[in-house]
């Protein structure tokens, strides 16, 4: 792989976001919804811990084009994953006293974009998925998968 692969400009993907069922998860939910409701996902593991109702993490999933010669000789993409993070005008409360803050509208969270790069082996095959996990800082982690298309012609 050439150093030029690391340094490509995020491709445009479209993300697809598979939410999970939240329904069994209602007590508290008060709490986080005056309070602050950035803090929801953290409530949400600790009452699995204490409650024992576990719940499936949200998913964004995309597909990311690649030539034959890139899945032959392996390469790096690089890619913008869409995160909610702790919005920095309100700290993540959702209001600036005593109005709720207009940049998260009122929810304490705010679109992040988190850069990465995903390396991809030589000999990758049309359909591939990768799955793993990504944060930005002070929030809590996204299930990612991405799966790999091998274009048969030149684009």
């Amino acid at each position: 792989m050439s150093r030029d692969h690391f340094h490509q400009q995020p491709l445009p993907v479209v993300w697809d976001a598979i939410r999970a069922d939240t329904a069994n998860h209602e007590c508290f939910a008060d709490e986080i919804a005056i309070d602050f409701p950035s803090v929801g996902p953290l409530v949400e593991r600790e009452r699995d811990v204490f409650l024992g109702d576990a719940i499936e993490p949200d998913t964004l999933q995309t597909e990311v084009s690649l030539s034959i010669r890139d899945a032959a000789r392996g390469t790096v993409v690089p890619l913008e994953v869409p995160l909610r993070g702790t919005c920095v005008q309100c700290g993540g409360r959702g209001e600036t006293w005593p109005e709720p803050c207009r940049p998260c509208a009122g929810t304490g969270a705010a679109p992040v974009q988190r850069r990465i790069l995903l390396s991809v082996p030589a000999g990758v095959s049309d359909g591939t998925r990768f799955r793993f996990r990504v944060r930005a800082p002070h929030s809590p982690s996204v299930r990612v998968e991405v799966r790999v298309a091998v274009r048969r012609t030149a684009a």
